[in-house]
């Protein structure tokens, strides 16, 4: 090879190279947890006014005239 087809071929690398990491870290961020995984972990699990919550909802319901289910 002369000497400028192996400068655009290292060039080339160093680009493919620099696309797969940023595909991995991509790809490491996507798949670090989904928020549902979080749930079922139990990461919401100690907050002490989930029933107030709850009863904020249903009456929010009803007043724009949901059902009191």
């Amino acid at each position: 090879m002369t000497g400028s087809a192996k400068k655009v071929a290292r060039q080339a690398e160093e680009r493919l190279d620099k696309v797969a990491e940023n595909v991995r870290k991509k790809f490491d961020r996507v798949t670090e947890g989904k928020f549902s995984d979080k749930l079922k972990d139990g990461r919401f699990a100690d907050r002490a006014d989930q029933g107030t919550d709850q009863a904020r909802a249903a009456t929010k319901g009803r007043d724009q005239g949901g059902s009191e289910r």
